[in-house]
């Protein structure tokens, strides 16, 4: 029987275990500050129905979907987090107390054209808050603070967070008799960071046929700057148009009101009326954060408002606003920028034990001892050479190796040596415990990514 070509499919990612470590580190770091904010965690089926998957259905999402048969059953792979939520919300709504904060990293699974940092099985991480028939929109102010205090947390400095309002755009569309075809207009706004303004131009006045005079209002609207006061000084000139237009604006107003008050500073947050976000159920604020040094990454963390998650799955109004990162995207560009901190200690263990004797049984109690202190220990009894033992723990990055024979087994004490510096004590356990949790302190000082 020949042996089978071991191999990674195209567009999954398969990492080996030190990078693994740093993932690992990134969700961590999203666990705890998503915590700080009231986010309970919540996992949900990989494989739904098809039906119940597939409610809203069409468009890219079906042509994308992995779906197969299983006997008589018809299932299919998340595709997102937000359905397989709204069916969770719709399912549970009578179990859960609203409004319901919840976060939730998991994977999930595209069919699409594999290619440079484009996945088809991915991470996201999402956060998202639902109400039972209305939200506040301090919710939608909160939602910066969140982005901020997550990046921040990662070692991220240089980034923007920014944030339009859907109300804004279609007020404004309908300004200009445009609101059968906002939605049209604002998928092709929405790509001007990617084709720049000329295309859209020429989208907008040959695709979806607009005047000309009316292209020229939209791209000279959606170019108001100046920084966040200016903008929405300019978008004042606008009120008492439309009523749609003035709720936005009231709503964006009071969103940047609020973040002084969330902590996030100025340079971290922008109103930008080039923000549409592409997906239709997006009706209130919407955001999307990008890297400064890293334009081409793209956004690395968007979302918005919506006012009914669940309308597939029941007649139950469930307003809510959400954001989402593309983890395992977001990774792979950090890695490919050479932006992961590469110091941080990713050894599977924190001390290598060397037993020196044929009775194990002071090592293994040493082991107890170090793991209940919480220094994660490993044992090291294989039939291997010393050089070898010693060349393991330097190739895994292990800081620190504990011999343990028999003169030190009389004396009391433990012989242990740093790898980095090739320091080496004999001291009684707790001694060595407490220099050994002295230097992992010191280690994992800094971020996982070098902002």
């Amino acid at each position: 029987m020949s042996n089978v070509s071991p191999r990674t499919l195209s567009g999954f990612m398969e990492l080996l275990p030190a990078p693994q470590q740093q993932m690992e580190r990134i969700m961590e770091t999203l666990r705890k500050t998503y915590a700080l904010y009231g986010f309970t965690p919540l996992d949900t089926p990989i494989i739904e129905a098809s039906e119940v998957l597939l409610a809203k259905g069409g468009g890219e999402t079906e042509k994308q979907i992995y779906r197969f048969q299983k006997g008589d059953a018809d299932l299919s792979l998340r595709f997102d987090l937000t359905v397989p939520l709204a069916k969770y919300v719709a399912l549970h709504y009578n179990e859960l107390t609203f409004p319901f904060r919840r976060y939730q990293i998991g994977k999930v699974y595209r069919g699409e054209r594999a290619q440079r940092g484009r996945f088809r099985e991915f991470y996201q991480a999402d956060i998202d808050v639902i109400g039972d028939g209305k939200l506040s929109v301090l919710n939608e102010a909160e939602i910066p603070a969140i982005i901020y205090k997550t990046f921040s947390a990662l070692g991220l400095r240089r980034f923007r967070i920014r944030v339009n309002n859907r109300k804004i755009l279609n007020g404004f569309y309908a300004m200009l008799g445009l609101e059968d075809r906002a939605g049209d207009v604002m998928r092709t706004v929405d790509k001007l960071d990617k084709i720049g303004p000329e295309k859209v131009r020429d989208i907008l006045t040959g695709d979806l046929g607009l005047s000309p005079e009316n292209a020229g209002e939209i791209l000279r609207f959606i170019a108001i700057g100046g920084g966040t006061e200016a903008v929405l000084s300019t978008l004042e000139g606008y009120r008492g148009r439309n009523q749609v237009f003035d709720q936005g604006l009231e709503e964006l107003n009071e969103v940047v009101r609020y973040l002084g008050d969330f902590g996030v500073p100025a340079e971290n947050f922008a109103v930008d009326l080039t923000i549409a976000r592409g997906l239709d159920y997006y009706t209130g604020t919407v955001y999307e954060t990008t890297l400064l040094d890293h334009p081409e990454i793209g956004s690395v963390c968007s979302g918005g408002r919506y006012d009914n998650l669940a309308e597939y799955y029941t007649e139950k109004q469930l307003p809510g606003v959400g954001i989402s990162i593309g983890l395992t995207r977001l990774f792979y560009v950090l890695g490919e920028q050479g932006m992961l901190n590469q110091e941080l200690n990713t050894a599977p263990a924190d001390v290598l034990i060397l037993p020196m004797t044929e009775d194990l049984s002071p090592a293994i109690a040493l082991a107890t001892q170090l793991r209940e202190n919480g220094v994660r220990a490993q044992l090291h009894c294989e039939a291997k050479k010393f050089k070898q033992k010693i060349s393991y723990a330097d190739k895994l990055g292990i800081p620190y190796v504990i011999f343990l024979g028999e003169d030190e087994i009389k004396e009391g004490v433990v012989a242990c040596k740093d790898m980095a510096t090739g320091e080496q004590t004999k001291l009684d356990a707790r001694a060595t415990i407490y220099r050994i949790r002295a230097g992992l302190d010191s280690r994992n000082q800094g971020f996982v990514i070098r902002g």
